[in-house]
């Protein structure tokens, strides 16, 4: 446990920003994997419909330091490779 005044309240903070980090990521997962759904199903439409969503998921998790810039940008390319493969 923290022992001086700033680590409480830097513990404190930590504690809120979990709830927004996990929330977003949540939020990035959710996307991620209806999109593979659709992928596996063959719905290469409704997959194209879903990448600015899932684009829109990731951005805003970097904006707000949930994720790496370049850990997002590698994801959203790999998915959208995923989606240009469907015939």
């Amino acid at each position: 446990m923290p022992i001086t005044r700033g680590a409480k309240k830097a513990h404190r903070a930590s504690l809120k920003k979990r709830v927004f980090n996990l929330r977003r990521k949540d939020a990035v997962s959710k996307v991620v994997k209806s999109l593979k759904k659709l992928v596996l199903a063959g719905d290469k439409k409704a997959a194209q419909a879903l990448m600015p969503i899932l684009q829109k998921a990731f951005d805003k998790a970097v904006k707000s330091h949930t994720l790496n810039k370049n850990t997002a940008s590698r994801k959203k390319s790999r998915l959208s490779k995923l989606v240009r493969k469907l015939s």
